[in-house]
C-alpha cells in the first residue's frame, strides 16, 4: 500500500481514494465484480484496476467522472472514517517540523484515535525509523491494528495500553524515543512515566495536544516537575483566503442607483393615490437599463467580462475552522548535558 512506498498502477485489492468533489473524498478498496455508486452514477471496480493513480474515469453513460487518488497521509485525514476527534494536518505539518520528525526518528504516539496522525508520522520516519502507538480503548485498537496491517505501515508497532496507568514499556524491546506526541485526556499523568523509554544520548522532544486551556496548565507543572525544558504553548489557526475579480465603482453608478430608486418610489406612491393595486403577475414596469449596477438591479456581469474595469482583490474566511487544540511543546537534553 503505498502511504510510505509509491506505486504507479492500481492492482486488484489497492486502496483507492476516489476523489468526488473538494469535499467528498471516499475510500476505496478495489475488489473486481463490484461497483462505486455516486449520484453520478456507478464506477465500476474492474475499469480502475490497471489503470494510473490519478486517473479520470467516467460512468459508463458518461454522466459524471471522479479521480483516482493515490493515498497519502493528508488524503487519509480527508476521508478517513472517524472513531475520535483526529489531527488535522495543519496542526500535524506544524508539529513535525517543530518536532524535527525525520527518516529514521524514534517515535511514540499516545493515543491511536483514528490513525490521521499514526499514517503522517509513519510516512515521515520511512523504514528507517520506528512508531511505537498506544491506544487504551480496545475496539479503537483493533480497527486501526487492521487498518494499519492493509496499509502496510511496517515500521508501526500498536499497543493497546492506557499508559497514564500502566507506562510505554514494551516487553523485548528498547522503544528509546526522540519524539513524543501526547493525545491524551490526561497527559500529565503519563509524563512521568517516559523517562524509562526515552533515547539517553540525543535531545528528545514532546508536544502535548490538549483541546482544555485548564489541561495545558496541569501539563506544563508535569513538565517542569519532570525536568523538560524550552516549554512552549502553540495555537495553529489556519483561515482561507479567496481570491476574486471585484469592478471598479464609479461615483456615477451610486447616483444612478438613487435615481433609480427615487423614480420607483413616485411610481409606487401615486398608484396607491391612485387606487390602484395590480396583481403580481400585472405589476411589470418594464425597467431602464442602466448597464451594469454593482449596487443593485441590473445587468449580469460574468467576472472578468471584456468591456469592465476589474481590480484583483482577496477575501478571508470569517470564522476559524481548523483549530482543534493548543500544542505544548518541550524538550528534554542528553543526560550527560543535563549533568554538567
Amino acid at each position: 500500500m503505498p502511504f510510505i512506498n509509491r506505486k504507479k498502477y492500481i492492482e486488484e485489492g489497492d486502496l483507492v481514494l476516489i476523489y468526488v468533489s473538494r469535499t467528498i473524498i471516499k475510500p476505496l478498496y478495489v475488489k473486481k465484480g463490484e461497483n462505486f455508486n455516486t449520484r453520478f452514477g456507478s464506477f465500476p471496480h474492474d475499469s480502475m484496476i490497471g489503470l494510473e493513480y490519478g486517473s479520470q474515469i467516467t460512468t459508463p453513460k458518461e454522466r459524471g467522472f471522479v479521480y483516482l487518488l493515490q493515498p497519502t497521509p493528508e488524503l487519509w485525514t480527508m476521508s478517513l472514517p472517524h472513531r475520535t476527534q483526529i489531527v488535522y494536518t495543519p496542526d500535524s505539518s506544524y508539529i513535525l517540523q517543530r518536532l524535527n520528525v525525520i527518516v529514521g526518528s524514534r517515535v511514540i504516539e499516545a493515543g491511536t484515535g483514528s490513525g490521521s496522525f499514526t499514517h503522517a508520522f509513519a510516512r515521515t520516519i520511512n523504514d528507517e525509523g520506528k512508531l511505537f502507538t498506544f491506544e487504551f480503548h480496545e475496539t479503537r485498537f483493533e480497527k486501526a491494528k487492521l487498518e494499519f496491517e492493509n496499509h502496510n505501515l511496517n515500521n508501526t508497532i500498536i499497543t493497546h495500553r492506557d499508559v497514564c496507568k500502566h507506562g510505554f514499556e514494551i516487553d523485548d524491546i528498547e522503544l528509546a524515543a526522540d519524539t513524543v506526541f501526547l493525545d491524551l485526556p490526561s497527559p500529565w499523568e503519563a509524563i512521568p512515566r517516559l523517562d524509562k523509554v526515552l533515547a539517553k544520548n540525543r535531545k528528545v522532544g514532546i508536544c502535548c495536544f490538549s483541546p482544555c486551556f485548564e489541561q495545558v496548565v496541569k501539563t506544563v507543572q508535569s513538565l517542569q516537575d519532570n525536568g523538560w525544558i524550552h516549554i512552549e504553548l502553540t495555537e495553529v489557526q489556519g483561515r482561507l483566503w479567496e481570491s476574486h475579480k471585484a469592478m471598479k465603482r464609479d461615483v456615477s453608478d451610486a447616483i444612478k442607483r438613487l435615481k433609480y430608486v427615487r423614480e420607483k418610489q413616485r411610481e409606487g406612491l401615486a398608484l396607491i393615490k391612485a387606487g390602484k393595486h395590480p396583481r403580481p403577475e400585472q405589476n411589470k414596469v418594464k425597467e431602464k437599463d442602466y448597464g451594469f449596477n454593482p449596487f443593485g438591479k441590473g445587468k449580469r456581469i460574468i467576472e472578468g467580462e471584456d468591456g469592465y474595469e476589474w481590480v484583483d482583490v482577496t477575501r478571508l474566511e470569517h470564522e476559524v475552522k481548523t483549530h482543534t487544540s493548543y500544542l505544548v511543546f518541550a524538550s528534554k537534553m542528553p543526560e550527560p548535558v543535563r549533568h554538567l
